[in-house]
């Protein structure tokens, strides 16, 4: 009887081997590390530069899929199942591929992961808002039929809750659109006093964002300069006051990143904001009708099964097995990974590590840091967030009528409750962002009997206190935004801690981002922190998963071909034993 040998298999470690014939992936065949960064697929490139600020087509290609069918099978393994990981699958299996993903925790869905406890209760790791920008993520999700069913679109304003009640709010309904209604908003807001608005509206009358209606490349050229300095040095610079930073800026950075004004990069606020002055509906706010898992995640799930995805959870990656160059000693391929507790090897084609930032640096062998475009990632940083979930016998952000935020009679599902239905932004809390998820998203977070259920992301300057004291914060600084709240109970609390949770956009960061297509050419990377034209965010994330699908997909047939590079390497590779 024949069978075939992996050789490295039986002579030594898999982890990296070194053959003593020259590689046929030897680094003679790879270009510099810079040219190896850069986007070879048209599918990839559309989702960078100004133009992808401006490109229309991009939910239609997300919803639409790769629109092409490989002629070459690959075996991919994906690292990570959470959405950039799964929107890579989707790609890849409607082209053709054999795919398989691995994911260490016992859900799907990485920074965007909900699950429930052992009462029913559903838990998630974080407060999660979709901006009307989210163009390819809405593409995903009409692709796997959720987009109807399972958003719920928000009144078009930005509320913000002080100290006492008092509320403030960039109200963007507005007969005509962007940039108009976003001016206006500004102009009008009350969370500024007179003073701050005339200081704000000097700061912005001169921004790269005004520049950008009139010349929108110009504009968004600028915005990608400032990535070197805090968004407090900008606005600081030519006429904006401490004012505006501490009621209105602050809380709005926090929200994207999770970092003040002092410390968020320019770039990371500027380009957020260039999207709401030349979209109108950019800054419209819509959020699940439930969880994550059920709104998000299972159609995408069912999408992979009806296509013959594998997704192994609990499963975590020991190690990424590769082969050297016998000269230079750089990593040249990968052959596979190994999982699970007995680290069992599976070889592939292609791998992909669609993890995080802390997931990538636990991942990357010490070999490939060799190479300066692995190496940068470990600039990066993080930032530790707390989310605490409160729920009440009735309803918190009711503030004009006592009587009905105490009614939890009869039955207030679908949104029904009273109070605030929309996203939250505060500068007197240390939570800079929160909603009341049972009339936000009742679907799955509404309970009969009961009221409110308040979700709200603590950052790092409470990060480190007990859970304990986290929910009893949380609770003494509702009752100080919401003072009619003191006379309702908490009848129940969860707290989940991410202690490395979005890629901390500190000023010089984007510099370190690595792209999806790397120096070993069959090795890939994915996730909200590789470098594409938006956020750490679950648009960032959904970009980067159909971003190294088309490079996979565009590299793959032909004589030089991803496969036919694989098959090349396995003849060399194998032998055979009787």
């Amino acid at each position: 009887m024949m069978k075939l040998v992996l050789l490295p298999l039986l002579f030594g470690s898999a982890t990296s081997f070194a053959p003593t014939r020259p590689s046929l992936w030897t680094p003679t065949k790879l270009a510099s590390t810079t040219a190896d960064a850069t986007f070879t697929s048209d599918g990839a490139k559309s989702q960078i530069g100004n133009n992808s600020f401006l490109n229309e087509d991009l939910m239609a290609r997300a919803q639409k899929g790769p629109g092409k069918k490989n002629k070459e099978k690959l075996k991919i393994g994906i690292v990570g199942a959470g959405l950039a990981g799964m929107v890579a699958a989707m790609d890849l299996a409607d082209a053709g591929h054999d795919i398989e993903m691995f994911e260490v925790r016992p859900y799907v869905g990485g920074k965007v992961s909900s699950w429930k406890d052992k009462d029913g209760n559903h838990i998630e790791m974080g407060l999660h808002v979709f901006f009307g920008c989210y163009y390819n993520l809405f593409g995903i999700m009409k692709r796997t039929g959720s987009f109807d069913t399972a958003l719920r679109i928000k009144e078009h304003t930005h509320t913000f809750v002080n100290t006492g009640g008092r509320l403030g709010a960039l109200d963007f309904r507005f007969p005509i659109g962007a940039p108009v209604s976003g001016l206006q908003a500004f102009a009008r807001t009350e969370q500024l006093d007179l003073a701050d608005k005339a200081d704000n509206a000097l700061r912005l009358a001169i921004s790269p964002i005004v520049r950008a209606l009139v010349d929108f490349d110009g504009g968004m050229d600028m915005v990608r300069e400032l990535d070197d300095i805090t968004f407090t040095e900008w606005f600081t610079a030519l006429g904006g006051k401490r004012g505006s930073l501490d009621r209105m800026w602050d809380a709005i950075a926090y929200a994207l990143g999770f970092l003040d004004c002092d410390s968020i990069s320019a770039r990371c606020m500027l380009t957020i904001f260039m999207l709401f002055a030349i979209r109108t509906e950019a800054s419209v706010l819509r959020m699940l009708d439930g969880s994550p898992q059920t709104g998000l995640h299972d159609p995408i799930i069912k999408y992979l099964e009806d296509r013959n995805v594998k997704i192994n959870l609990s499963t975590p990656v020991r190690d990424v097995v590769h082969d050297l160059d016998p000269k230079t000693g750089l990593p040249t391929r990968v052959r596979g990974i190994k999982v699970g507790p007995s680290e069992s090897f599976r070889e592939f084609d292609v791998v992909i590590a669609a993890t995080d930032v802390p997931g990538i640096k636990k991942l990357l062998p010490a070999t490939f840091r060799q190479y300066e475009f692995f190496d940068k990632i470990y600039n990066l940083d993080t930032v530790p967030i707390a989310t605490v979930q409160v729920r009440f016998d009735g309803w918190v952000t009711e503030l004009q009528d006592e009587k009905r935020m105490m009614d939890v009679s009869g039955d207030q599902s679908d949104g029904r409750g009273a109070g605030i239905d929309n996203l939250l932004y505060s500068v007197d809390t240390e939570f800079s962002c929160f909603a009341d998820l049972a009339l936000t998203s009742p679907g799955e977070y509404y309970k009969p009997g009961e009221g409110s259920l308040i979700q709200a992301v603590f950052d790092e300057r409470a990060f480190k206190r007990s859970n304990e004291q986290l929910v009893e914060d949380c609770i003494k600084q509702l009752n100080d935004i919401f003072p009619s709240s003191r006379k309702l109970k908490c009848t129940w609390s969860s707290v989940v801690k991410l202690g490395q949770s979005l890629y901390r956009e500190k000023p010089g960061q984007d510099k370190f981002r690595p792209k999806q297509a790397t120096p070993i050419p069959n090795f890939f990377m994915a996730g909200s922190y590789t470098y594409q034209d938006y956020l750490d965010s679950m648009e960032g994330a959904t970009r980067s998963g159909l971003m190294v699908a088309n490079e996979i997909i565009d590299r793959a047939d032909g004589p030089d071909g991803l496969k036919a590079l694989s098959a090349k390497a396995k003849e060399t590779d194998l032998f055979f034993v009787s």
